[in-house]
């Protein structure tokens, strides 16, 4: 009977969603208008500055105080966050107490939910594949985190792609058991992933949508309670993807979604004590997260990333292209953005500077394909800039300048792409190593060159860097291949004369490697590391042996 019932609120509550669904296709194909949306992308000024609430056990709400939030590109305040702060913490903290260590559901609980986040996703991904909401939210992500076009919009697509993977019974899927043998009839051992029950999602600025939407929908997949927490410059984004969701047929009361300055974040985390908690974002951060959570962490932090371009030659035009998108879109913004890049002398011998030189400088802050850095000021990136020229050998080869006549605020940065030679050799110094591969998130990296008997030097370099997340080796050389990857360590590593360090999709793993506490995103995998665990169950049901008797004890 329990099991029917559940059956029944879950197909009546579909059913609303449906027709809520419905209005919102036929609403968005009528009229222009989207039902979900709370704002106009367009129209997010200083003169009509948006709202961002919380939400919490399945309702919207303010807060006794706002965050004002400045234009990235001119200063005025144009979003208002209800920033949550440490008395108002309780209706969070009793949120996620009311959710078991067993999670919302599992393989013997509640299994009708997989079916009906798998409908979520369908309904979810056919909204963002609507021109109308795609274009939306593209237009979104760029008031709040300024970047072309095209960037924020493959940021969307990517996004989509992700919710067709989970469509149907592909969230039963994730929760595929296995069964072994046992020693005697009537014994087997299973394999079952379990949730963690309440758990919390941390995400970062610089991808608004997608990093916490993936992470958003795994932790539910596998049958956790969510708390989501989004960097406040750029919450709006997920508040508006959370209500497309609420119309899709997501219960209001599955997440909650928390604006919070760090410490009060901290705070609650602390008295939550959440069982498993995401981070993405600063090295800085993470750790400390791991101290006070006593290690229940998955961590997607920094990532100081590097290329290595290989002895044989080819396709000149095309490696620079994408050296300059690995570097400067997003204006550097990504974790997985080139920091360094280790080319062998036969490239120093070709085009290949000038060709990057030439595409650094069509970048321009009219179409954002350059714009605000917002983490890191003008002054932060100039000094260092600075600083590594001093570095004997070193010479900067473009940019290392402001940019000129705009109107970013100065709590932003704003620089032309920069590309800075510091000799290998010189790199390896104690006194200097930790200069060169000190990350900076934003339009800046670190160019050097090696000879063919300097290879093992270059590894040596990578061995020593403490971040391993995104790396490239573009070369068609087998054996150069062999050679670097065998000897290195990053998570997500892209090999071949077509190599890159960003643009990840949805269809392979994303995520670091050489730290047991790495998380991964995007992939079947990566959802079952980071948001279940491991149970074995093991069945002994008899029959017993004929004449059993009570053996002697041992």
């Amino acid at each position: 009977m329990y099991r029917l019932s559940v059956y029944r609120q879950l197909k009546n509550r579909a059913s609303s969603s449906h027709l809520n669904w419905i209005t919102l296709f036929n609403s968005t194909r009528s009229n222009h208008t989207l039902s979900f949306a709370t704002v106009k992308a367009e129209e997010v000024s200083g003169s009509q500055p948006a709202e961002v609430h919380n939400l919490v056990q399945g309702k919207w709400t303010k807060s006794s105080s706002w965050n004002t939030i400045l234009d990235p590109l001119n200063g005025q305040p144009f979003i208002k966050v209800a920033e949550v702060n440490e008395s108002e913490l309780q209706p969070f903290v009793e949120s996620l107490s009311k959710c078991p260590k067993h999670g919302l559901h599992n393989p013997f609980k509640a299994p009708e939910r997989y079916l009906m986040l798998g409908d979520v996703s369908t309904k979810a991904a056919h909204a963002l594949g609507l021109p109308e909401v795609s274009d939306f939210f593209a237009k979104l992500i760029q008031r709040v985190s300024p970047k072309s076009y095209q960037q924020a919009l493959i940021e969307v697509l990517v996004t989509q792609k992700f919710l067709e993977n989970f469509c149907g019974d592909q969230v039963r899927f994730l929760a595929r058991s296995f069964a072994v043998p046992g020693n005697h009839l009537g014994q087997q051992s299973h394999g079952f992933r379990w949730p963690y029950g309440p758990v919390a999602v941390i995400a970062p600025f610089n991808f608004p949508l997608e990093i916490p939407l993936l992470q958003l929908m795994g932790a539910l997949y596998m049958g956790n309670k969510p708390v989501l927490k989004v960097d406040s410059k750029v919450c709006i984004v997920m508040e508006q993807m959370l209500r497309l969701l609420h119309e899709c047929g997501l219960p209001v009361d599955d997440v909650d979604f928390i604006n919070s300055d760090g410490k009060t974040m901290n705070k609650l985390l602390v008295e939550a004590k959440p069982r498993m908690t995401l981070f993405t974002g600063s090295s800085r951060v993470a750790e400390k997260l791991a101290d006070d959570l006593s290690g229940r962490v998955k961590l997607e932090d920094a990532g100081f990333d590097w290329k290595i371009l290989g002895p044989d030659v080819n396709e000149v035009d095309y490696v620079a292209w994408v050296c300059d998108q690995d570097a400067y879109a997003c204006s550097g913004q990504k974790c997985s953005a080139e920091s360094i890049l280790f080319m062998h002398e036969n490239w120093s011998e070709s085009s290949l500077l000038d060709k990057m030189t030439e595409l650094a400088a069509r970048r321009k802050l009219d179409d954002l394909t350059i714009g605000p850095v917002l983490t890191v000021t003008t002054e932060t990136m100039l000094d260092h800039a600075k600083k590594l020229l001093q570095i004997p050998g070193s010479r900067l080869l473009f940019g290392g300048e402001a940019l000129q006549n705009h109107s970013i605020p100065k709590i932003y940065g704003a620089i032309k792409p920069t590309a800075i030679f510091v000799p290998l050799e010189e790199i390896l110094k104690d006194e200097h190593y930790p200069l060169v591969t000190k990350e900076i998130f934003g339009p800046f990296q670190v160019v050097t060159e090696y000879k063919d008997n300097q290879l093992p030097l270059v590894l040596d370099a990578l061995e020593k860097m403490h971040a391993h997340l995104t790396a490239a080796v573009v070369s068609n050389d087998i054996l150069f291949l062999q050679k670097v990857i065998g000897n290195s360590v990053n998570g997500t590593t892209y090999a071949g004369l077509r190599a890159r360090t960003t643009g990840a999709p949805q269809n392979h793993w994303f995520g670091p490697a050489g730290d047991p506490r790495g998380a991964g995103i995007g992939t079947p995998e990566a959802i079952k590391l980071v948001w279940s665990c491991h149970r074995e169950i093991i069945y002994d049901v008899g029959p017993m042996p004929l004449g059993w008797k009570v053996p002697a004890s041992t």
